[in-house]
């Protein structure tokens, strides 16, 4: 390759030999008819250190009569944009190469179909597929438009909505990076996520949000431009500098100008395409993390494609089928199931914690998609609804669904469902016995079991409106409220995964649903449990640090090599931070239908060592406590301290009940009941409900105010906080020690 000593050199690699064109600083490969066959790669040399750091734009040319011709390179979504492409690199597109080409082929299978229906912005919202594919495709050419080149990274600061799909998407399949977060993160977490990530632009919600943070981004932030995906730049405040502001509707006239231009004429062939590598980086998401800064994941086309290729393994999803959404859009869990969900031609409706009980009557969806938290709300409200009826009513339902538990733990046993951790399986002669016991008992209560059916959980499916299963994942479900909804008649399919794996790296199958697992492995995924002092690979039933390899695995932390290192080792195992187990492999007896399942009992710095040297694992004395009507909210404590003490804020509402029932009416406590009485309540509760639990509580502080995703005690999938919490009540954990 040619360079010279007058000023910066550019090299260009090259591949072909039909001529060539020499210049005193370039140098170029030429096919016969005088255009560079395919794009290039220019890098920029000096030796003055200000040239060091300098990139030059990738260009390429064309030759004829008159000279040379800038041509501009387009990265892009092979298939998605396959109309648009030159007929020659039109052919090569025929498979998903980035997550936005998943589009083509659901048109081509479900064009007319309902994709999704978006009711509470303004104005209503509701696509069909090949009708959100030119949403989406004009999103791009818009972008374009405006200036997004492939690599920058672009923030897309916003919530549920069909827009935010159209700019995740379109984003994309530009060949740049989106950075993702919600509006209601802090205008700090959200100027350092935009800072670190070294995005360009930003994409926000609606003017609102964008005034909430106008100031500090127009003054710290380097802005090219921002896009509203709702509202009128006319709500907009000026502060600092002017920064171009464009609605939605805008980047989408563009985009739609630009396509119509290209249509009519030979300009699309002014440009140089490149397809978007699979293992390009497609989006930066940053941790929300329960402890800790958050770190900018790094996942890429190939891990988010894995993903909408083998979820169909845990969700067979059936075109037509209804998805009720309510997770943040920019979750990696929520993320994934989307993009799986549209391959299968569903119908996903965009809902809210505020309109979630509404719709899952009015809409009546196959699927929910959620967190155990709302299905934890969802059976406290069952059981709440269940004790306000009548004496007669009350007593029949709690008594139908004690049978109909009993029903389904002799079911699990004879389908041998049930885990274990003894490597050992049982005799053969003990798992017959143990079979027939179950089956003849199972048999006995199926009368009865069939009567709650008509009489109950008929009722309580038709109130709960999910009418296929619910997926939960995020977080751990507690066994009580796992086994009501078994009970029920409701599948609750649990799953596993972090944002660093994309998310879902196992989850229970329909066909094999263990209670308790998170489920068998996603395809091509490897687990190993290690132990968390040595690192040697413990046999399936021993605890430990839970690992996972494949191709759903992270391709690092954005600038953080060293974080990186830390938590990926040479061999590619990623260390979840999870301690669990492998369900031993049998062939007879209860559990001879769990083999390799995977059960998580907690994160390995949840853990909490005591001044005695015994470690408690926490999470096993909150699941219980919360089984009580009076507690809403804990976190347990005690690290280096003699005994365990819990952070509870209790449930008024159930307080004052519990209260006016044992006391008389006139008292005036059951007004306004004092703090000692409440913490009386509640530690009565707290000792009957852990009374099984390893670990007993000894003091408890009783907070008013709830851990929220307002006040930074939760995530936004709506995890507790434990390092917020703790010191948040520092002071007052101090004195309840003393």
């Amino acid at each position: 390759m040619a360079s010279t000593s007058l000023g910066p050199s550019i090299l260009v690699s090259h591949c072909f030999s039909a001529g060539e064109f020499h210049d005193s600083r370039l140098r170029f490969t030429l096919n016969q008819k005088g255009f560079v066959r395919r794009g290039f790669r220019v890098r920029c040399e000096s030796t003055a250190s200000f040239f060091q750091s300098l990139t030059l734009k990738v260009l390429c040319f064309s030759i004829d009569s008159f000279g040379i011709q800038e041509k501009e390179l387009r990265r892009c979504s092979p298939f998605l944009e396959r109309s648009s492409l030159p007929r020659e690199a039109a052919l090569c597109s025929d498979e998903w190469k980035a997550v936005p080409d998943i589009w083509r082929s659901s048109v081509e299978k479900y064009g007319d179909r309902v994709a999704l229906v978006d009711p509470y912005h303004e104005p209503p919202s509701k696509f069909t597929y090949r009708e959100l594919e030119q949403e989406i495709l004009d999103f791009v050419e818009g972008l374009r438009v405006v200036g997004m080149k492939a690599d920058e990274k672009i923030a897309l600061f916003a919530d549920n909505s069909c827009r935010w799909l159209v700019a995740d998407q379109g984003i994309m399949a530009t060949g740049a990076v989106n950075v993702v977060r919600g509006s209601r993160s802090s205008v700090e977490e959200l100027l350092q996520i935009y800072c670190h990530s070294d995005s360009v632009a930003l994409v926000v919600d609606n003017p609102e949000f964008f005034n909430r943070i106008a100031e500090p981004f127009s003054y710290k932030a380097p802005l090219r431009f921002v896009i509203l995906l709702w509202g009128e730049k006319s709500s907009l405040v000026k502060v600092g500098r002017q920064t171009a502001v464009y609605t939605y509707n805008e980047i989408k006239k563009f985009g739609q100008e630009r396509r119509a231009t290209f249509a009519g004429s030979s300009d699309a062939g002014k440009y140089e395409y490149e397809f978007i590598n699979p293992a390009d980086t497609a989006t930066i998401m940053y941790t929300s993390g329960t402890t800790g800064n958050p770190k900018g994941v790094m996942l890429t086309h190939q891990n988010l494609l894995h993903q909408i290729r083998n979820l169909s393994g845990f969700v067979p999803a059936k075109a037509g089928e209804r998805f009720l959404s309510m997770l943040p859009s920019w979750h990696a869990y929520e993320r994934a199931c989307e993009y799986f969900i549209f391959t299968c031609g569903v119908e996903q409706m965009y809902t809210s914690i505020r309109f979630l009980k509404d719709d899952l009557k009015r809409y009546q969806p196959h699927y929910l998609i959620s967190v155990p938290l709302v299905y934890e709300t969802l059976y406290s409200g069952i059981q709440k609804q269940i004790s306000t009826s009548s004496p007669a009513r009350k007593f029949l339902a709690l008594t139908l669904i004690r049978v109909s538990l009993a029903y389904t733990e002799m079911r699990r046993i004879y389908e041998g469902l049930c885990l274990t951790k003894n490597q050992k399986p049982p005799m053969y002669i003990v798992s017959l016995v143990d079979w027939l016991w179950a089956r003849v008992v199972a048999f006995v209560l199926w009368p009865l079991h069939m009567l709650a059916e008509r009489l109950v959980h008929k009722k309580i499916r038709s109130s709960i409106g999910i009418s296929k299963a619910g997926v939960s994942g995020g977080g751990s479900l507690p066994m009580h409220v796992d086994k009501f909804f078994e009970a029920i008649g409701v599948n609750v399919q649990n799953g596993y995964g972090l944002t660093e794996t994309s998310p879902v790296v196992s989850a229970r199958r329909l066909s094999c649903n263990v209670l308790g697992s998170v489920g068998h492995p996603i395809k091509g995924t490897e687990f190993k449990i290690v132990d968390h002092e040595t690192g040697s690979v413990l046999p399936p039933g021993s605890k430990g640090i839970v690992k996972v390899r494949g191709p759903p695995v992270m391709k690092g932390y954005y600038k953080n090599p060293q974080a990186t290192k830390q938590v990926i080792d040479e061999g590619g195992w990623l260390s979840t931070g999870d301690m669990g187990w492998i369900a031993p492999q049998h062939s007879t007896g209860r559990s001879r239908s769990c083999g390799g399942v995977i059960v998580l009992e907690g994160r390995a710095k949840d853990t909490i060592v005591l001044s005695t040297g015994e470690n408690v694992e926490p999470l096993e004395i909150e699941e219980a406590a919360m089984r009580s009507d009076l507690i809403q909210q804990i976190v347990v404590i005690g690290q280096d301290e003699r005994r365990l003490g819990a952070i509870i804020k209790p449930n008024k509402e159930a307080a004052e009940s519990a209260a006016k029932s044992k006391m008389s009416p006139v008292d005036p406590e059951v007004n306004e009941l004092s703090k000692e009485t409440v913490t009386s309540m509640v530690y009565e509760e707290l000792r009957k409900w852990t009374s099984e639990c390893s670990f007993q509580v000894g003091p408890v502080l009783i907070v008013d105010e709830p851990f929220t995703i307002d006040n930074g005690l939760m995530t936004p999938t709506m995890k507790i906080r434990r390092d917020k919490v703790v010191d948040k009540y520092k002071d007052e954990i101090d004195r309840l020690y003393k």
